[in-house]
């Protein structure tokens, strides 16, 4: 950068990753004849129009974001899979950027960039990091309201809570802060079971189509157990009973794999428990005889209840 550029127009640069618009330019003094002075002889680069990198070369990807902010204009923010990608809510990068505006205001088309607009684009911000993004709350109940399909909605706060960005609670708090939430029933359900320990969508359905349609007691999620000098974490326990139900989400393993699983289930055995694992057909399309089988299990280990039919069609035999 020319050492005559004002100081203020560097303070701009180096808070936005060697990026500035033409506006803030304009406003640190600089005329318009020299802007365009610098960008003809290639000390400026245009990276969006009317928006400069002050660094020749390939722009980063801070670089580009913020040339993204800076073209949409005040209050603008970076969302849905751009903030997801910044705060590694998912580990794919998005071909295209997203940013949301106010609703009140337009913003014209441009290559690569995903607008979106809001009433509440302004709470929605997160106050402090930069480039300027959605929180992180925020950020995840966008990508939730995108899904076509509840698994898609269920996955992205799965993860988020997963990964230890946030928590079932402030995702619910700012849920309750939305006028409008596609999946807000299935969702408030869901982040209830989150919050036990459910970590897979296999898993919310064993609970939801297998334990509670049928009324079977409750399992404890992920349950701490030292097995072979090393603690394991099993899906389901029924501790009273001794029976673990463990889920695979896998449809096929290699040798190794399987070789691991079957010892696992030697290791539980070794401690005293029965051991029964389902997978995706087992739980998703046929949930009555699983827990028509996991009942019967249950009974024979000291379980006094009854299973309960789901439905006029149900398997499970009301009568053992």
């Amino acid at each position: 950068m020319p050492l005559n550029v004002p100081q203020p127009c560097r303070e701009f640069t180096q808070l936005q990753g060697g990026v500035i618009s033409r506006a803030q330019a304009l406003s640190c003094g600089i005329p318009p004849s020299a802007v365009d002075r610098l960008v003809g002889t290639g000390r400026w680069m245009v990276l969006r129009r009317g928006v400069y990198s002050v660094y020749t070369g390939e722009p980063s990807r801070e670089a580009a974001l913020w040339a993204v902010v800076l073209l949409a204009g005040q209050g603008a923010a970076l969302s849905h899979q751009t903030a997801a990608e910044l705060f590694k809510i998912t580990d794919q990068s998005s071909s295209l950027t997203h940013v949301t505006i106010p609703h009140s205001r337009r913003m014209n088309p441009a290559a690569g960039v995903v607008i979106h607009r809001s009433t509440r684009v302004a709470e929605a911000i997160h106050p402090m990091l930069l480039p300027p993004r959605t929180r992180i709350e925020e950020t995840v109940l966008d990508l939730a309201e995108q899904a076509t399909a509840f698994d898609a909605a269920f996955g992205v706060v799965c993860m988020a809570s997963q990964r230890w960005l946030t928590t079932c609670d402030r995702i619910g708090e700012a849920m309750s802060r939305r006028k409008k939430m596609r999946w807000r029933a299935e969702l408030g359900q869901a982040l209830g079971l989150i919050g036990t320990g459910v970590h897979s969508l296999l898993e919310y359905r064993y609970v939801r189509l297998v334990e509670h349609a049928h009324g079977l007691p409750a399992a404890t999620r992920q349950t701490k157990v030292l097995a072979d000098g090393r603690n394991r974490y099993l899906d389901n326990l029924y501790r009273d009973y001794g029976l673990c139900v463990e889920l695979d989400g896998q449809q096929a393993h290699p040798d190794d794999r399987r070789w691991l699983d079957l010892r696992r289930v030697n290791l539980l055995t070794e401690l005293g428990m029965t051991v029964l694992r389902y997978g995706w057909t087992d739980v998703d399309r046929h949930p009555c005889q699983t827990a028509a089988q996991v009942a019967s299990v249950l009974r024979q280990l000291g379980w006094l209840g009854l299973p309960r039919r789901c439905s006029h069609t149900c398997a499970v035999d009301q009568s053992t």
